[in-house]
């Protein structure tokens, strides 16, 4: 019986040792299937990033001059007025820092809109598809496609979490680029105002502005991808004015280009006196803001916001209603060309880097 009894226990282990080796054999075999499908589908998704950042340093960079006079035409100081204008600002910062200080601030700029970027368009991507497959099954319908407002929401989704992700680059990079040739050079660059904002005023200054920038990126975000996609959809499917050939299922650069100066022109309009509101209040705290030196260099006193809706509030009162939108000229010639430069580039770099999926997809 003993015996008996040993030879069924040797059967049982070995009858478990041969199913834990076909098991594990089993999940060999699955890996070496699937590891392809993970490697491809890691290789896309870093393509993606790729093509999202390369897309938002060359917008950026192309648009830089005029980015750095709308933020100054933001702050600058009602009393002390330096730049009335497009033609003029830009003349002004030529004459008085070259250059160079036409592209103050772009090197942070780049540095933060590169990830910015690059987190944006890949979310957009991630969470039309999480909308569409919901809308899918919500609907009954396996051919449904996204709305202009599911777009909207998609858009919104991912302008949110790129903003936050990269918004203390944002902070820093306003200050820096607001240093003129009359104010004291705090900041030597993005490391070393990162360093100084903590050290001075604590990491919570760092997200100053936060809230209205993300209210802002709702509709400007949003607004660009919703506007951009459903006008590339309307003029394919329906061919208006006859501006695209009966047989084309792809629109040109040029084409496209111009959807993306309409998106572009649309989401900053809606979105500009959020953009206002948040670079002053990035400014509370630094009492060597170019809004508060006049220009022989005298310090007019310190920027004080209890909150968006204070600053709101303020700036209407102090400065009237059309405070909200200094700089929109400016600005509207800049986001023309770098939103529409920056959908093609992205576009454009995901078919040159052989991804299948491109946003309008």
């Amino acid at each position: 019986m003993a015996s008996e009894d040993v030879k069924q226990s040797e059967s049982a282990v070995s009858t478990i040792v041969n199913l834990a080796e076909e098991a594990k054999l089993s999940r060999a075999r699955e890996s070496v299937v699937n590891a392809p499908k993970h490697n491809l589908a890691l290789l896309s998704i870093c393509k993606s990033l790729v093509a999202g950042g390369v897309a938002g340093g060359v917008s950026r960079t192309a648009v830089a001059p005029l980015e750095r006079l709308k933020i100054l035409l933001q702050v600058q100081n009602p009393h002390s007025i330096k730049y009335n204008g497009t033609i003029q600002g830009l003349k002004y910062i030529w004459r008085t820092e070259g250059f160079r200080g036409l592209f103050k601030g772009n090197g942070t700029n780049c540095a933060r809109i590169v990830p910015n970027s690059a987190v944006k368009f890949f979310s957009y991507e991630q969470a039309s598809k999480a909308i569409l497959l919901m809308y899918q099954q919500q609907t009954g319908n396996e051919d449904a496609q996204l709305t202009p407002l599911l777009r909207l929401g998609a858009g919104a989704c991912a302008g949110i979490i790129a903003m936050s992700a990269t918004y203390p680059m944002d902070m820093v990079r306003g200050r820096i680029t607001v240093q003129t040739d009359k104010s004291p050079y705090q900041y030597r660059g993005m490391f070393h105002a990162l360093s100084t904002v903590l050290r001075e005023e604590g990491a919570r200054a760092l997200y100053k502005g936060w809230l209205p920038s993300v209210i802002g990126v709702v509709p400007y975000v949003g607004l660009n991808f919703a506007v951009y996609e459903s006008l590339k959809d309307w003029l394919i499917t329906s061919k208006p004015f006859g501006l695209i050939d009966k047989s084309d299922t792809e629109l040109s650069v040029t084409t496209r280009l111009a959807c993306g100066a309409a998106a572009g022109t649309v989401g900053q309009t809606v979105a500009y006196p959020l953009d206002v509101i948040r670079r002053r209040m990035q400014m509370v705290g630094w009492n060597n803001a170019a809004s508060v030196v006049a220009g022989d260099g005298r310090s007019k006193g310190s920027l004080e916001y209890k909150g968006m809706v204070d600053a709101f509030r303020k700036t209407v009162r102090h400065e009237g209603f059309g405070a909200l939108y200094k700089g929109l000229v400016p600005n509207s010639v800049k986001v023309v060309p770098s939103i529409a430069i920056a959908f093609v580039s992205y576009e454009m770099v995901k078919e040159i880097l052989g991804v299948e999926i491109r946003i309008s997809d």
